[in-house]
């Protein structure tokens, strides 16, 4: 056994580099496209061929299926997109990820790696080192490619040589001839590679290297690439687990289309894998079938050529260097012509039962209904972070959420003043007023540990400022949680006292309310449609502050004549006080958070 667990460590190596490479090529061009690709996102998809457009371009981009799933898991429970949209993106998905393995398939073997990987890397550090955010993510994304490249050529180096190693050779010419329980193993063998490995790209990648060197048939090869398809749900399901349960149902929807796509070309499996190599041979590229033949042929007539051929021994004009070069180029469109095959005749059959896959789904992942005051978060969660600047929809859109649930508690504080006192109706709403409170609090620490978290990783300047703007908007939208919480001290102390509000009072305190509540909608209004801030909506807002300020000063003036005048106790008084600078107060909060809408989405209000 010529294969060392050293031979081993750096396959893994390899591996993980190839996979780096695909991880920083996805996050520079993540962070060069900015915002610009989260919205697109964003304004996704009406129809179901648009979904499926957008699904094959972001894939293209990005360079990975599992990244792009990911992604529209997140958007889902987001409610950004339906689940009958996400399941057309998906689709496009998997037609896009074939773009990798033609990267791989055209570059791969033609290309001498090392005389373009290391200038590439050398350009990427020049951008790297410029001031420019832009240009430093373009660097980003050109040494994200070159180090792909990099780990493609060290798997080829690294990958076990079964032709040396006859008794693991053995064993695998032995499964290798079982006809179709071959092809089922070598399927069910890509989808538990690709589980381990999180990337259908890298599984194609050693699958391209071990047939190309004739260590498998091209049938074999394929079943592999078949099972990868499976095993690249993994991570979006993974990612769903915390999630709400339209997430679930979006990653179910992805491995129930891929399953399905698996059964049905496992039924035609080898008059399709025939039509490959005629497809592979009508393009003007060959067999892909002939070279494990030639191969095998060569080992047993010419072992002594065969084994200098694969310890790179032999000159590069050599007859079998030559043939050899020729057929691995088949393979490698074969298999891409393959893989691109499958994807574009399931996408075409499944795009149809669109509707069909939403209610199997549901059916599969049923929902479960919740009290609206329960503490969960509805749109973020702990496990959707494999895109920080996408992510960052996700947490304005519970935002929003979070403000509609505190404005509520204006409306329980202002109903709390009118309740009959020491009631079992006033206790009630004020233990409802405290848990609204409490909810609140933990809210604000779970959005915020959220937007920490995407904080963490890579993010455009515009991205980072958006962050840094929500966490002070959800710290004013706990104090106005706090100052609604106030209003019920406050009664509690009026109570104590056995002060008393006249109507005059009473009917003060409810025209302050409807100024605050008014500057409530309006904020909130504008959480939600974030995107689309308007000019004008940002003077109402601020007419509506200088309205509720206005107001309070009146009623201070108005309050020491009052007393002065007998028309309520001094101790009525300081509570009716209390109050009204309580809810000018919260009116600060308000103008607060839009003053910050106002400073750091200037680019949506322009």
């Amino acid at each position: 056994m010529n294969y060392s667990i050293l031979d081993f460590l750096g396959l893994l190596g390899a591996v993980a580099l190839f996979l780096y490479g695909m991880k920083v090529m996805s996050e520079g061009l993540q962070k060069a496209a900015g915002d610009r690709l989260r919205n697109i996102l964003s304004a996704m998809t009406r129809n179901r061929f648009t979904g499926l457009l957008t699904g094959i371009v972001i894939t293209a981009l990005i360079q990975s299926s599992s990244a792009s799933t990911v992604m529209v898991v997140s958007f889902v429970n987001a409610g950004l997109m339906t689940l009958g949209q996400s399941m057309a993106v998906i689709m496009g998905a998997n037609v896009g990820t074939t773009f990798t393995a033609w990267i791989i398939a055209l570059f791969g073997f033609k290309v001498n790696i090392s005389a373009f990987v290391l200038p590439l890397i050398g350009l990427a550090v020049v951008l790297l080192l410029m001031n420019k955010s832009r240009t430093k993510s373009i660097g980003e994304f050109l040494l994200g490619f070159a180090l792909l490249f990099m780990g493609l050529d060290m798997i080829s180096a690294h990958v076990p040589d079964l032709q040396n190693n006859p008794e693991m050779f053995a064993v695998l010419k032995d499964y290798a001839s079982l006809g179709i329980r071959s092809i089922l193993l070598f399927t069910l063998v890509g989808i538990v590679v690709t589980m381990v490995i999180q990337s259908s790209a890298a599984t194609f990648a050693i699958t391209l290297i071990m047939c190309s060197k004739g260590w498998i048939t091209f049938d074999l090869a394929c079943a592999l690439v078949l099972g990868s398809n499976i095993g690249t749900t993994i991570t979006p399901i993974l990612a769903s687990l915390s999630g709400n349960v339209a997430a679930k149902r979006a990653s179910a929807g992805h491995l129930l289309f891929n399953l399905l796509g698996t059964i049905w070309c496992l039924l035609i499996f080898i008059p399709f894998v025939n039509f490959n190599a005629w497809l592979t041979e009508a393009i003007g590229q060959g067999d892909p079938n002939a070279l494990y033949g030639f191969v095998t042929n060569l080992e047993n007539t010419n072992p002594e050529i065969y084994n200098h051929l694969f310890d790179n021994s032999l000159p590069e004009g050599h007859d079998a260097v030559r043939q050899v070069g020729v057929m691995q180029t088949s393979v490698s469109f074969g298999l891409s012509i393959f893989h691109t095959t499958f994807n574009l005749v399931n996408v075409s059959i499944m795009i149809w039962l669109t509707s069909l896959y939403v209610k199997i789904v549901e059916r599969l992942v049923p929902s479960k209904n919740r009290d609206d005051e329960d503490f969960t978060l509805k749109f973020i969660s702990g496990g959707l972070m494999s895109a920080s600047e996408l992510n960052i929809a996700q947490a304005e859109k519970e935002i929003g959420v979070y403000a509609e649930r505190v404005g509520r508690m204006i409306t329980m504080a202002q109903t709390l003043i009118h309740t009959k006192e020491q009631s079992e109706e006033y206790n009630a709403l004020l233990s409802r007023v405290e848990k609204y409170e409490d909810i609140s609090d933990r809210m604000e620490l779970e959005i915020a540990h959220y937007l920490n978290r995407c904080a963490e990783g890579r993010l455009s300047n515009e991205g980072k400022l958006r962050i840094a703007a929500m966490l002070n908007i959800i710290s004013e939208i706990e104090s106005i949680a706090d100052s609604c919480l106030g209003i019920g001290k406050i009664m509690n102390r009026k109570i104590q006292s056995g002060a008393q509000f006249n109507e005059e009072i009473y009917k003060n305190i409810d025209t302050m309310y409807v100024y605050v509540k008014a500057a409530m909608d309006m904020m909130i209004s504008q959480l939600l449609n974030i995107e689309n801030l308007s000019g004008k909506s940002l003077i109402d807002s601020y007419n509506k502050e200088r309205e509720i300020n206005n107001f309070r000063n009146t009623l201070r003036t108005g309050n020491v004549e009052n007393i002065n005048a007998k028309h309520y106790e001094y101790q009525s008084g300081i509570y009716y006080m209390d109050i009204i600078n309580d809810l000018e107060k919260t009116g600060d909060y308000i103008i607060n958070v839009i003053d910050t809408l106002r400073d750091n989405f200037r680019k949506a209000v322009d």
